[in-house]
């Protein structure tokens, strides 16, 4: 089907045929996928978009309009908005609760000796943790409690680079003088 048009292949890939599809997804798979990976940055995500553009253009093949543009335009305009929906859900979706994640990573490196001092320990980083502001708490937790760089807390977030590597600076230099302080008080 290679000499077939676009638009032909597009009415063909809408009414179900199979060849159609095929031809469909193989003449555009490379340039859907390159968007998908340009706008989430993840190639397993860029995948999952990739696939989730074939669907809704599938889905809204019926309404593509050849006045208003081409199908290559048109099927990479759904990829972007796919894409830039994935990246929204990424930052909405809840992380792992602070509590949950702060008990895990305090009870899978070696501690106190003891099980009241290691809860004591969690809940005094996880009450320093909760005096930072919002937007460095979460940097922080991502960050040097969930693994994740700077450059994906930016991606995650929706923020500049340098912002997200400013807030986990910032954050964890507030953590350190936090707990610091209070290794000071205690005897």
């Amino acid at each position: 089907m290679d000499g077939v048009s676009d638009d032909a292949l597009l009415a063909g890939f809408a009414s179900g045929d199979g060849a159609a599809a095929t031809a469909f997804v193989r003449r555009f798979q490379a340039r859907v996928y390159g968007v998908a990976l340009a706008v989430v940055g993840d190639r397993a995500r860029a995948d999952d978009v990739a696939q989730e553009a074939f669907v809704r253009a599938w889905r809204a093949a019926a309404t593509f309009d050849a006045r208003r543009g081409s199908v290559p335009t048109w099927l990479l305009a759904i990829t972007r908005n796919a894409a830039i929906d994935a990246v929204r859900a990424e930052r909405v979706r809840p992380t792992t609760h602070l509590d949950e994640l702060v008990l895990r990573v305090a009870t899978s490196v070696p501690g106190p000796p003891t099980a009241a001092e290691a809860d004591d320990e969690r809940t005094v980083v996880v009450a320093a943790l909760r005096q930072l502001p919002p937007e460095q708490r979460r940097a922080v937790v991502l960050a040097a409690l969930g693994g994740r760089t700077a450059q994906e807390v930016s991606r995650i977030d929706g923020i500049p680079l340098g912002t997200a590597k400013t807030r986990i600076r910032t954050g964890l230099r507030k953590l350190r003088t936090a707990l610091a302080v209070r290794d000071e008080v205690e005897p």
